[in-house]
């Protein structure tokens, strides 16, 4: 039996959520049943990148060096007509806007949404809303991602394609935790087992409200004193709060770790992990966390309170009110037992819901039911 041609086309590779999902996911899909190669636009944002290259998966970038390149389409359309993909799996909305209108008629589409549709910027959100009959099946990372689907009056051409919420996730069996894993983390920090941590994996961007979490540490800082808070990713406001925190003297008591590639392995080191974002699909980041058995904070944007129970298995709080994250991480940083009882309590979480393997096992099953409608593989002319 020949293998399926399908492509899953993203923005960038960077160490984003989606990002981290497409670099999981895809060399899991099954083999002998569907071939799957990685495109993507940006060659500034490659950080997974390499990791699709050494588990087999063919990755090709569209080299899109300007956001007005008028070129990466049309080696995206040069693509589709050599490979001649029966399946196009999109996970962000202006590749999926071009493929849409570039792909051969025949092509399926498969699109999966990992964003409130209220944050994309408008010429995104219009050109996604206007192409989006063209996809026959669409995965919303979070039931809150699946409500904010919805296409205004004057973009209502074609049919509605089926949405359906599936929860994403990590491989919890492979997660680092326990003592010996935090000892091994702290090690790898420089940190002395004692020190109170708290972490924040995420992208320096203004989505992630990073000022509101320098704003809440203040907070902490005035009862936990001697707390450290470790920041790792990198993004565009990385200098900007560098600067902050150099202006409010707290230069020993935040570290820039910048983007790793071992975050699984230093999750340990930390007490509590918080997110401040202002807007959210699903969070790896924080799955992965609760994986670790670090008990999380975290603000009740997009999925999280999907994830979250308040009070149960972490702490959820309004976004943009950094005196209330700083008042919960307070909390757990001199609650032990509390904090313990809610990373216990995220780890099942994580167990029970939201595993990377369930997530790959449905997907295999949409293409299934797609090909055997018997619509994809042919050779036809590209959709007006």
């Amino acid at each position: 039996m020949t293998a399926v041609p399908v492509l899953w086309l993203i923005k960038g590779l960077g160490r984003g959520g989606a990002e981290r999902l497409v670099s999981v996911m895809a060399p899991r899909i099954d083999r002998r049943r569907y071939a799957i190669e990685v495109a993507h636009l940006l060659p500034s944002d490659e950080g997974f990148a390499d990791s699709l290259w050494q588990a087999g998966i063919t990755t090709t970038c569209l080299d899109a060096r300007r956001s007005l390149d008028v070129e990466w389409p049309r080696r995206l359309r040069r693509l589709l007509r050599q490979r001649r993909f029966a399946i196009v799996h999109t996970h962000s909305p202006l590749p999926a806007v071009v493929a849409r209108r570039l792909a051969p008629s025949s092509t399926l589409f498969v699109h999966t949404e990992h964003n409130l549709w209220g944050v994309y910027r408008w010429p995104t959100y219009a050109g996604n809303a206007v192409t989006f009959s063209r996809n026959d099946a669409v995965f919303a990372v979070s039931d809150g991602v699946a409500a904010s689907i919805q296409r205004p009056w004057w973009a209502r051409i074609g049919s509605e394609p089926p949405v359906e919420t599936l929860l994403h996730g990590v491989a919890p069996q492979h997660a680092p935790r326990g003592e010996q894993a935090r000892r091994e983390a702290r090690a790898r920090l420089d940190l002395n087992l004692s020190t109170p941590v708290v972490g924040n994996v995420a992208n320096l961007s203004p989505k992630k409200d990073h000022q509101g979490l320098l704003a809440a540490m203040d907070e902490v800082r005035r009862h936990v004193p001697d707390v450290v808070l470790l920041l790792i990713g990198s993004g565009p406001l990385e200098r900007q709060l560098q600067s902050e925190v150099a202006s409010r003297g707290q230069a020993e008591s935040v570290r820039f770790l910048g983007s790793r590639d071992d975050v699984a392995e230093l999750l340990p080191a930390f007490d509590i992990f918080v997110l401040s974002s202002r807007f959210e699909g699903l969070p790896i980041s924080l799955l992965e966390a609760m994986a670790a058995e670090v008990a999380c904070v975290a603000t009740a944007v997009g999925g999280i309170p999907e994830v979250i129970n308040d009070g149960v298995n972490g702490r959820v709080v309004s976004p943009g009110e950094p005196s209330a994250l700083g008042g919960a991480i307070t909390e757990l940083l001199m609650d032990v037992p509390r904090r313990r009882s809610l990373a216990t309590a995220g780890r099942h979480t994580v167990e029970a819901g939201f595993s990377i393997d369930r997530a790959i096992e449905r997907t295999e099953h949409l293409y299934d039911e797609l090909i055997n409608r018997g619509r994809g593989g042919s050779d036809d002319d590209p959709a007006a």
